[in-house]
């Protein structure tokens, strides 16, 4: 197949790529034209997604890999140099939860979310930058959370996805003489495998004005949109992607029930 789309030419690399939201970015990259490193952990479900992608017509390897390894960064990046010759977009996509309180919460579970969703994200920023530059510059996308605008229940996932914004400015400010673009999407509630089960899905769905979760095609299409160079002028800023829930869930709910809507 032909490579066409708006991001035919480039590379991109997609952690936590094999399934969920990630697997969304990663086939919705691939279909505009992009090669696709999808690096995930799980092993069985990126093989699976390569194949598919492969058979489909597309461009697209799976590498095992693990955000919180400088090495395994270094060994990602070189399968981008040796494959295309460049690296153009990285999604800092992979994510751990905890579900659980301060009082619950145990050092080592507090430390490890931390070291995946924040310091994970730090290293793959730090190991793509040399390459991006040598190319031209780039786009780097990290997927926060509308948790990093309040105080979710979950205080370690929230302090991660609150960092991810405050790591997407610096990032930016400095990478900008590089030509390397650095946004934050922060969706709202997105039902993927990895929170299906969990009771707070329809409390959200009632307190969220659309009445309705996002789908991880929809983020995608977000995140499309920042690593192309229709947003070639943007960087530094956080995208919220949530059906309002950040924009005022609680005070729509006020004024429902007291009859202003």
């Amino acid at each position: 197949m032909t490579s066409q789309g708006e991001l035919a030419g480039k590379l991109a690399i997609v952690t936590g790529g094999a399934r969920g939201q990630g697997e969304a970015e990663a086939r919705l990259f691939a279909s505009h034209g992009a090669a696709v490193i999808i690096a995930d952990v799980l092993t069985a479900e990126g093989e699976a997604l390569e194949k598919t992608l492969t058979e489909e017509g597309h461009q697209a390897r799976f590498m095992a890999h693990d955000v919180t390894s400088p090495e395994s960064w270094a060994k990602v990046v070189n399968l981008a140099r040796e494959w295309q010759g460049r690296l153009d977009i990285l999604v800092n996509n992979a994510g751990i939860i905890n579900r659980s309180t301060v009082g619950s919460t145990e050092l080592e579970a507090w430390e490890r979310l931390l070291k995946v969703n924040l310091t994970g994200a730090f290293l793959g920023i730090r190991a793509v930058t040399d390459l991006m530059a040598e190319n031209g510059g780039g786009s780097i996308v990290n997927i926060s959370s509308n948790s990093a605008f309040s105080g979710h229940y979950d205080p370690a996932y929230t302090a991660s996805k609150w960092g991810l914004r405050g790591l997407t400015r610096s990032a930016a400010m400095e990478l900008a003489g590089k030509a390397i673009r650095v946004n934050a999407v922060c969706p709202g509630l997105v039902v993927t495998g990895l929170n299906a089960s969990s009771p707070h899905l329809k409390p959200m769905i009632e307190m969220t004005p659309m009445k309705r979760s996002g789908a991880p095609e929809e983020i995608a299409e977000l995140v499309l949109f920042l690593a192309s160079s229709r947003s070639a002028f943007i960087t530094g800023e956080d995208f919220v992607i949530d059906g309002g829930f950040t924009a005022g869930a609680a005070y729509r709910r006020v004024a429902v029930e007291t009859g202003i809507f």
